[in-house]
């Protein structure tokens, strides 16, 4: 059945994706874990198929306004689609729903979560200092670099449901600093659609995908979304910003200790 206050937390967490851009993922699997108290791997599960739900609106939007590099999102998803398909199957192996992978995607969470903080609040200083260092670099190197980067986020959006966000995004700002940030956005969230929907299907074949929770936070978080980004303008960057960065390395630890 439909649970009222799992769609209130897609709200929540929908808002503060409309309002910051990070990436539900980083919102959402923490919440079903420490809150709700699901195992993390069906946390996992759930939000990869809800993030390509939300992910595809959203590549819509960026397509018919011009603003993805597809070249960027075909490099992208040639690491990253093969790497999730070898995570999966490795998952598959070992069992995700086991106590001890519990731990595993627990402490993995914990660490991409410390990095996303970090990433969100240092962002641009972190740009300034590295985008100079690929300027000038010729598009044969970009292009094996974006596959690397590709295939480190698939292994740990195939783990996690945490990276193609405000991590993929970050490197893609110091990989290609020529690029319109509009495009860069745009084959971000393009990037994730594919990634997220194999995961997550993925997910759901080994039973790690719970369908009326994914329903719950559709419910919520579409709404809460629209709201989120009409009021975003309104909203000062410089409170959300530090904001969302410290809860997510609060998060972060409280999943590591």
């Amino acid at each position: 059945m439909i649970e009222p206050l799992y769609s209130l937390a897609g709200v929540f967490v929908g808002l503060l994706v409309g309002l910051t851009g990070v990436g539900g993922g980083s919102l959402m699997t923490p919440l079903l874990v420490l809150m709700f108290g699901f195992h993390p791997a069906t946390a996992v599960g759930t939000d990869l198929l809800y993030a390509s739900a939300t992910k595809t609106a959203g590549t819509a939007v960026h397509g018919r306004h011009g603003t993805v590099d597809w070249q960027v999102v075909r490099r992208l998803a040639s690491g990253s689609v093969p790497s999730a398909v070898a995570m999966l199957i490795l998952l598959s192996l070992i069992d995700a729903r086991a106590p001890a992978m519990a731990e595993v995607i627990s402490t993995v969470l914990g660490i991409a979560l410390i990095l996303t903080a970090i990433s969100v609040f240092f962002r641009q200083s972190i740009v300034a200092r590295l985008a100079p260092l690929f300027m000038g670099e010729d598009d044969a190197r970009i292009g094996r670099l974006t596959l690397i980067l590709g295939v480190v986020l698939g292994v740990l959006v195939s783990l996690t449901s945490v990276g193609a966000g405000a991590l993929g995004m970050t490197a893609l700002l110091i990989l290609y600093p020529k690029v319109p940030v509009a495009r860069l956005v745009g084959s971000d969230i393009a990037h994730a659609v594919p990634l997220t929907l194999i995961a997550g299907l993925g997910h759901l074949s080994m039973g790690t995908v719970d369908l009326w929770l994914l329903a719950s936070l559709l419910l919520g978080s579409i709404p809460g979304i629209i709201v989120g980004s009409m009021v975003a303008a309104r909203v000062s960057d410089r409170v959300l910003v530090p904001l969302l960065a410290v809860t997510l390395a609060i998060v972060g630890f409280k999943l590591l200790f």
